[in-house]
């Protein structure tokens, strides 16, 4: 019998796309000891086969990484997925260009690194439940 995702108690689904082994651990555990299942993605195109592939509720997407950035990962999912997941940006970059390209490509929240834990689940709770 097929699942669907919207009427069972499955775990939402997060993916993390970020090459910085520390964050992604760092991240995985709070996600996940809040109850979130949680999919890692260690460069962009990793990333954009990955939320093909799995359908994941909510992308938390680094803006630095190899092979391709987290902007470029971001415009192809707002380009050709017709229900495209949520996005978190997350980024060590401080300049403001970034964020309004970010916001003008549809990112739904954006944090600059380091942030508060608690900050990001509020963001992922209020994004996803």
């Amino acid at each position: 019998m097929a699942k669907t995702s919207d009427s069972d108690a499955a775990a939402k689904r997060v993916l993390l796309v970020d090459d910085d082994a520390e964050i992604i651990e760092s991240l995985r555990l709070a996600l996940e000891s809040n109850g979130y299942e949680v999919l890692v993605a260690r460069d962009g195109n990793q990333g954009l086969a990955l939320t093909e592939r799995e359908n994941p509720q909510l992308v938390i997407l680094d803006m630095m990484m190899p092979k391709r950035s987290g902007f470029l990962v971001l415009e192809k999912l707002r380009r050709t997925s017709e229900d495209p997941p949520r996005v978190i940006m997350i980024t060590a970059n401080e300049g403001s260009r970034h964020k309004a390209y970010a916001e003008m490509l549809g990112v739904d929240d954006y944090l600059r690194k380091p942030f508060p834990m608690d900050r990001l689940i509020d963001s992922v709770k209020r994004l996803i439940g």
